[in-house]
């Protein structure tokens, strides 16, 4: 029989691929390249359903022969292999951030005299629409708590954003953008204990306690489904840290980042500017210890934020502070730094990365903005947080309407730069 290749993602089994299977199997013998958890992240958002769950329900399908992994968007390495006779794909790929697969595709058979077989999409039909419609539905605590440990398996870096409203958990969970490769979104949210203070116009100092800031949590997680991450400040006491965790893990919150300081908590950018001091080795272990015997489940994570390059001492004690933290059970480590150079950040993930018992980086590079996703990844970052950016850029364009409505005696001058009322009722879903 001829050997037909068919590429597919199946996340959201669908007609559609029904359809295009059926073709398949009236041009011979079916084996499906279904595309790994990394690859679909590559490009795109994370899978709902694991590579072995789909590879389940795809082998299942009458008229395929077989499944094997495609660890790539690029189909050549498989395609080398198995020289297929036909290739089938649907025809929506002939244009957009796939059209360079495709074309990859067409180069490839020729090697060998094969043929791309196109068949035109399945009308009605769309996985965005469908992926939309299961946001619309939501998620449960159990599925958004895994979320995270899943997407550090299999993204070279996770992007996270920070939000302190309900408003801001949407536009993280829905801004997206095309590129020529791939469709790029943010990978969860970064519930900012800087940025949920300053809107309720308090002082970064924990003044806004763990039982106010689990109200805006809960109103970002009511309108959002992808994975948080909340800034713990110093987690407090020992003993009520534990309730922190057991708060945080039953709503479904994925990880905590509790940093190695003591007494009334100031902003890490301040430096050695303010008072500020590091707690000991031996008692910050024992807060991550009652943490991690605190937790329900084996999914939340409890992060160490290291400040020792923040308060200038020598990349020993954070290296130091770092292999502690893991041996006494973090999940992972966040060094900080408040240089405007990645440096020193860099230098530390080359040590860093030679460890054994190595844990997930997360980075911050809130001083050092100039330093590029790509550029950290490939020191060994897991993970990024845009820390505080929201709510920056809402303060400048609130104050100058409110300036501008001042100066004029009217609104119309501050018009230019506002969302039209129409539009702001068509924000919200329900609205109407």
């Amino acid at each position: 029989m001829k050997q037909v290749y068919v590429g597919m993602s199946a996340d959201l089994v669908h007609p559609g691929h029904l359809n295009i299977l059926t073709k398949a199997a009236e041009l011979g013998e079916v084996t499906v390249g279904l595309l790994t958890d990394e690859a679909i992240a590559s490009y795109k958002r994370l899978p709902y359903m694991s590579y072995a769950e789909r590879e389940t329900v795809i082998s299942a399908i009458k008229g395929v022969s077989r499944v094997v992994p495609q660890t790539t968007l690029d189909y050549t390495p498989n395609l080398q292999r198995l020289k297929p006779d036909y290739v089938v794909h649907g025809d929506d790929w002939r244009e957009g951030y796939l059209r360079a697969t495709r074309q990859q595709v067409i180069y490839t058979l020729r090697e060998w005299g094969g043929e791309l077989v196109e068949f035109p999409y399945t009308q009605g039909i769309s996985s965005t629409r469908l992926h939309a419609a299961m946001k619309e539905v939501g998620t449960t605590p159990e599925w958004r708590l895994k979320t995270l440990r899943r997407l550090l398996a299999v993204k070279p870096i996770v992007r996270l954003l920070e939000v302190h409203s309900g408003l801001t958990g949407a536009i993280v969970e829905h801004s997206r953008v095309t590129t020529d490769n791939a469709i790029r979104e943010f990978d969860g949210m970064w519930g900012s204990s800087l940025t949920d203070s300053t809107a309720r116009a308090k002082p970064d100092i924990e003044a806004v306690d763990i039982s106010t800031r689990v109200v805006t949590l809960n109103e970002i997680l009511e309108v959002t489904t992808k994975p948080v991450v909340f800034d713990g400040d110093t987690g407090g006491i020992p003993e009520h840290f534990v309730f922190t965790v057991k708060t945080l893990e039953r709503l479904g919150v994925s990880a905590i980042i509790i940093e190695d300081k003591t007494g009334l908590k100031k902003n890490s950018l301040f430096g050695n500017e303010v008072a500020q001091t590091q707690d000991s080795i031996e008692d910050f272990c024992l807060k991550i210890c009652m943490g991690k015997a605190a937790q329900a489940t084996s999914e939340f994570m409890i992060i160490a934020r290291i400040e020792s390059l923040i308060l200038d001492k020598e990349q020993d004690d954070a290296l130091a502070r770092a292999r502690a933290y893991i041996e006494a059970g973090a999940d992972g480590i966040m060094i900080h730094s408040r240089k405007k150079s990645p440096d020193e950040i860099f230098a530390f993930c080359a040590a860093y990365n030679q460890f054994a018992e190595r844990r997930p980086l997360v980075a911050v590079p809130s001083s050092y903005s100039q330093v590029t996703e790509d550029e950290l990844a490939q020191h060994g970052v897991n993970m990024v947080i845009y820390a505080n950016h929201l709510l920056r850029a809402a303060y400048p364009a609130m104050h100058k309407t409110a300036e501008s409505i001042l100066r004029h005696g009217r609104a119309q001058e501050a018009e230019s730069g506002l969302m039209s009322i129409s539009a702001i009722l068509d924000l919200i879903p329900g609205t109407h």
